[in-house]
């Protein structure tokens, strides 16, 4: 279905794919038209709140994962691999090494977090992120400001 203009798009049977042509088996003939239009909006209605709900979860894990970050920092030496394997083993979360460098530069230039490089006795050297002083003080008032969040949103859900 495509939009073409200032009315709303009504779908018709002929913009339909060709798997949502139905036949019925006994008769062997097609659905009616009308029937298809209904079966075509409610396809739209189901893939518009599909849509939604997954850029709904992909604003939420945005939203969180400094958070996240900073809470499996807390107390621990990670280099970025370890620090992906880590946020799979306590969320569900997959976090690409495209996402996750860059937030933890950003997190440095906050003075969240600091960095150092670790020779290895085989391989190359790997870089270790833990948390400033100034990132642990900035996570206990996260975690407080969540908690808050967390009671406010189990009484709206209840």
């Amino acid at each position: 279905m495509t939009y073409t203009g200032s009315r709303p798009c009504i779908p018709r049977a002929s913009c339909l794919p060709k798997y949502l042509i139905i036949k019925y088996k006994q008769s062997r003939s097609y659905l009616p038209s009308k029937y298809l239009v209904i079966l075509c909006i409610l396809l739209y209605i189901y893939l518009m709140n599909e849509s939604f709900v997954t850029n709904w979860k992909s604003q939420v894990k945005k939203g969180t994962l400094t958070f996240i970050i900073l809470n499996i920092l807390k107390g621990h030496e990670y280099y970025g691999y370890e620090l992906i394997e880590q946020i799979k083993q306590h969320t569900d979360m997959d976090i690409a090494e495209g996402t996750l460098y860059p937030l933890l530069n950003r997190l440095k230039t906050e003075n969240l977090v600091d960095s150092k490089w670790v020779e290895q006795e085989t391989g190359i050297p790997r870089k270790y992120y833990c948390l400033t002083p100034v990132g642990i003080k900035t996570l206990a008032q996260m975690n407080e400001y969540w908690k808050n969040l967390e009671r406010s949103i189990h009484k709206i859900i209840k």
